[in-house]
């Protein structure tokens, strides 16, 4: 399947959920760093359990998933997956059928069927529910958070996130005040470009969400030697970046807020 990456700027639609009001340069995370590394992993994809985990298991870092219960990665690997939450590892929402609007450029790829312009908002909220369901039956879990496949928020010209936001610790990309975070996602990189990207976000960005797709193979893939570096550098420095799933990160956020 080609897909072609997205990149996210630096949150724009924070009237639709309540924004979070502390200014990154007042915030401090856990460990006395500056800066958080939200490392995330979409698609359910074989690359990640096979080249992703092990990384990121020899640094001890803990990431989020975005897993697809329609894959077949999931349905052959599933006990895969329930060991990558037992190790604590995050498995978020990221829908059953990666809906997408099929009307944007290079968008060939979407499925007539997997259409998000043909969607109703009643739709994708069944599916993102039964998303949540698919998870719980996995993990155990009920604390989780969602990322919208290709980024986006719309169905016939409404924002749906609103109409699913109280399932969840947090959305990625909404509910954080301008400013706070910034997201990547990021593909055909080498280490160092990756490593630049991080060592050079504004001084005002607090939280740096990397969203990956394949790792070493698969789609929009960084190689395994670019992700190793990235990982290696985060951990050296990791008096500087605190690097953990998205929802922790986002739970320590909120009692901070509060």
């Amino acid at each position: 399947m080609k897909r072609i990456s997205y990149i996210f700027a630096i949150c724009s639609c924070i009237s639709i959920l309540n924004s979070f009001q502390i200014q990154a340069k007042d915030f401090i995370w856990p460990g006395g760093s500056s800066i958080a590394i939200s490392l995330s992993y979409d698609d359910s994809l074989d690359s990640q359990l096979d080249n992703a985990i092990p990384a990121l298991d020899k640094h001890n870092m803990k990431a989020s998933f975005y897993l697809l219960p329609n894959s077949l990665v999931m349905s052959k690997r599933m006990k895969e997956w329930a060991s990558v939450a037992k190790d604590g590892h995050e498995l978020g929402n990221h829908t059953i059928y990666h809906p997408c609007k099929r009307s944007l450029p290079n968008r060939e790829w979407v499925k007539p069927y997997h259409d998000l312009d043909k969607y109703t908002v009643e739709q994708i909220i069944e599916e993102v529910t039964t998303a949540n369901t698919f998870l719980l039956a996995i993990d155990g879990k009920t604390d989780r958070t969602f990322t919208p496949p290709c980024g986006d928020l719309m169905v016939n010209n409404e924002m749906y996130l609103n109409k699913i936001k109280d399932q969840f610790v947090a959305i990625k990309g909404q509910g954080i005040a301008s400013g706070f975070s910034v997201l990547w996602s990021p593909s055909a990189l080498s280490g160092k470009e990756l490593i630049d990207y991080v060592k050079n976000v504004p001084k005002d960005v607090s939280l740096v969400n990397i969203l990956f797709h394949g790792i070493g193979g698969d789609h929009l893939s960084v190689s395994s030697e670019a992700h190793a570096e990235l990982l290696n550098f985060l951990s050296i420095n990791s008096k500087n970046y605190y690097v953990d799933s998205y929802v922790n990160i986002m739970k320590y956020k909120n009692q901070q807020e509060k």
